[in-house]
């Protein structure tokens, strides 16, 4: 594989114009295509196949909505203490409210709370509701400021009027002030480790571009479709800026180390393009496949957002493996800081030819072997690390087990009842009809009979529904044209997310399982919900165990190692558990929410520990690359475990330390950006995932690992040797291909 990158590198290099203007022709391309049709869908979750999901398609074929362009919104009354609606005076002010609702721009029609044929009051008059039906291409926030003006003669009395529901809100904000800050700080951590303005802009430029036409591919995607979540687009964006940048700079870093060798630029540009190339296409590849693992779960809306990033992270590689290379080959010596540049007085190394892999001779100085990494604070850390592995292992250890130790008590919810905002109108409409109506009012499930007679069949049933614990109500037997076709409509006792209204589904599909000459299905939102979250549930561990079986295989692979796999998936499970423990500790329990514009604490959105395993375990394996790839290196070049892992070190870790604070600051970003805040749920489980897998887990707890396994850390038995593949990560192959290199001090560009 790396002399393919090699190659492709080289081509990028000496074609730089051509490459960039592909790329340029794309985005226009890409861009075209957009604009003829991008849209964004706000689908309600649902699981293909599932009793529920099966049986709402049924019930939308046989009672089609009359108008499938509009949606609905509550209009929610409540009277001061001490009146009632249903007196004259109320009345009429809830009268004179939905006539003047009904004219509108946007309201096209405005059901009467009074009307006897289906009234809308509580007992005790309190609270009145009206059905409006919206049209949904009108403007949202436009209708609900003009419901608000038609509600001031209520208001100025006393009275509450609240709009519960809610219809789409647009296209999604992805670049907020805290997004902005979290890039700028990337950019501040490649110009400190870069030291060269041209080379932190480059990197930046790079990757900024790649998100643009991750961004436009996806949007192009939706054109072509039904449109996509908003999160999707979100995800996508955080995902591939992050990756973006992370995989520039472990190009351009080892591009700078080959021109320090003395290496020419033509020459640097190559053999950096097929070394750090290769880490970038595994580490892209494992992210790519942890992304698309996403539809193991059989969720149409996890699958998409899983497909949407994943795109956004090929493009990332795309662009690190051509476009990278081309800007490379422009920057030329302007990557290194200007004392490091030819005729600045540095003293350069002579070019060194990769050594042939050896047998470990005599013990070699770790000191001398790290070279000039060798020394600073990391070259510091690592020897303190190396020297003290069981004091290191046990230090590590304790700290992640007390960050994990809130995911103990982690709860998921889908949605949030009456919507994320606990201060909004939604919220405050839903509670009043919650309190005025029962709680799950809101709420009803759905017994669907199919068969002959389905009507009759269902009557028969009626009694032993009605008799079920949890059924506050249950209405008449309803029918369309179809004679095989009809439903009743269960209203629970509790809310969709009390742990009694999963039971009442589950005690439901039980005593409807033997009804004779009909096929009954329990659905309504409720029971999609109660699928989706059982599928959610069960999908995780399932798909835990398959990334963990991925990474033992990827990485057998790469590092031709039985200990140093197990080393990166212990070290990965480890990272999730602080990651999610730190966001249960702030997001459900409350601890210092305000520093991420939490108005609630709350169970975590079901969505969240999935996404955030998909994702972190993508980046885990990124780094354990990175870093390992040096330390394999230097042991096949002939040093010994302890001084291959300081050299390793020594080389990785300032990428490692600078790719660790780029995607932390990125992803923080998101997670203090006041937002959606499952978006923010999962940003801040990523940036404490990624910053303790690379300074904690990466850092600490592998080489201390590697130090104490010593030359066991590399075995791997013989007949799996032979079989597998070999991938060549460290681009030992390119020492009989390196291409003819330039004086050292003549390559200007």
């Amino acid at each position: 594989m790396s002399r393919l990158l090699s190659r492709i590198g080289a081509f990028s290099a000496a074609h730089r114009l051509a490459v960039i203007g592909a790329w340029i022709t794309l985005t226009v391309a890409l861009t075209v295509v957009t604009i003829s049709g991008a849209t964004f869908s706000d689908a309600e979750f649902s699981i293909s196949g599932a009793e529920s999901t099966t049986a709402l398609a049924t019930m939308k074929e046989a009672f089609p909505e009359a108008d499938p362009d509009a949606g609905e919104l509550l209009l929610v009354v409540e009277a001061p203490d001490g009146t009632s609606l249903t007196r004259p005076d109320g009345r009429d002010l809830v009268t004179d409210l939905v006539s003047r609702a009904t004219g509108v721009p946007g309201v096209k029609s405005a059901a009467d709370p009074y009307a006897k044929s289906r009234p809308y009051v509580s007992e005790d008059g309190s609270v009145a509701v009206s059905t409006l039906t919206v049209d949904l291409e009108a403007d949202q926030t436009a209708v609900e400021g003009d419901l608000r003006k038609a509600a001031e003669p209520l208001t100025d009395e006393g009275y509450a009027v609240e709009l519960g529901g809610a219809l789409d809100d647009g296209a999604p904000e992805i670049a907020g002030v805290t997004e902005i800050i979290g890039v700028v700080v990337a950019f501040v951590v490649l110009l400190l480790t870069f030291g060269s303005l041209a080379a932190a802009g480059a990197n930046m430029l790079t990757a900024l571009s790649g998100v643009v036409v991750g961004v436009l591919g996806i949007l192009a995607w939706s054109a072509a479709g039904e449109g996509i979540q908003s999160t999707t687009l979100i995800i996508a964006v955080m995902l591939g800026l992050a990756v973006g940048i992370d995989y520039a700079l472990l190009i351009l870093s080892r591009f700078r180390d080959e021109l320090r060798r003395g290496a020419g630029v033509d020459a640097a540009v190559a053999r950096a393009a097929g070394t750090a190339g290769t880490s970038v296409v595994v580490a892209g590849t494992t992210v790519v496949i942890a992304l698309t693992g996403l539809a193991i779960v059989r969720i149409a809306f996890i699958t998409e957002m899983g497909l949407g990033a994943a795109l956004a992270v090929i493009v990332a590689v795309a662009a690190s493996l051509t476009v990278v290379p081309a800007v490379l080959k422009t920057l030329g010596h302007r990557a290194l800081p200007r004392g490091e540049r030819p005729g600045r007085g540095t003293a350069y190394e002579p070019p060194v030819a990769p050594a042939a892999p050896a047998a470990p001779a005599a013990p070699v100085n770790a000191e001398k072997a790290g070279g000039r990494r060798g020394r600073g604070l990391l070259g510091r850390w690592a020897r303190v690390v190396v020297d003290r592995p069981v004091l290191t292992l046990l230090g590590s250890t304790v700290l992640v087990a007390l960050l994990a130790v809130p995911a103990l008590s982690l709860k998921t919810e889908l949605d949030p009842p009456g919507g994320p905002d606990p201060a909004g109108s939604q919220r405050a409409a839903y509670t009043t009809v919650s309190h005025a109506f029962g709680a799950g009012e809101q709420n009803p499930l759905v017994v669907l009979f199919e068969g002959p007679d389905a009507a009759d069949t269902a009557t028969a049933t009626t009694k032993e529904i009605t008799a079920l614990s949890g059924v506050a109500d249950i209405s008449p037997v309803q029918h369309g044209e179809d004679p095989g076709i009809a439903f009743l409509a269960v209203t629970p006792e509790r809310g969709p997310t009390d742990p009694r209204t999963k039971d009442l589904v589950a005690s439901l599909r039980t005593a409807m399982d033997d009804v004779p000459d009909a096929e009954v299905s329990v659905t309504g939102q409720t029971a999609v919900d109660v699928d989706v979250d059982a599928a959610l549930s069960s999908g995780l561990v399932v798909y835990l165990i398959a990334v963990v079986g991925l990474s033992l295989l990827l990485l057998t692979l790469v590092f031709r190692s039985v200990m140093i796999p197990l080393l990166a998936t212990v070290g990965f499970l480890m990272s999730l558990a602080a990651g999610l423990g730190v966001t249960v500790a702030v997001f459900q329990w409350g601890w210092a929410g305000t520093l991420v514009g939490l108005d609630e604490a709350r169970p975590l959105a079901s969505l969240t520990p999935l996404i955030v395993v998909g994702v972190l375990f993508g980046l885990a394996m990124d780094y354990q690359v990175f870093l390992v790839a040096r330390m394999h290196e230097a042991h096949r070049n002939g040093l010994p475990t302890r001084a291959a892992v300081l050299r390793g070190f020594g080389q990785a870790s300032p990428v490692v330390v600078a790719a660790a604070a780029i995607m932390a600051s990125v992803f923080a970003g998101f997670a203090f950006s006041g937002g959606d805040q499952m978006v923010a749920s999962i940003g801040l489980a990523l940036t404490v995932g990624v910053l303790v897998d690379a300074l904690v887990v990466r850092m600490l707890l592998v080489p201390a690992a590697l130090r104490l396994l010593g030359e066991a850390s590399w075995w791997i038995p013989r007949a799996l040797d032979r079989v597998l593949p070999n991938l060549d990560t460290e681009g030992s192959s390119l020492g009989q291909e390196e291409p003819r290199q330039e004086l050292a001090g003549s390559a200007r560009v």
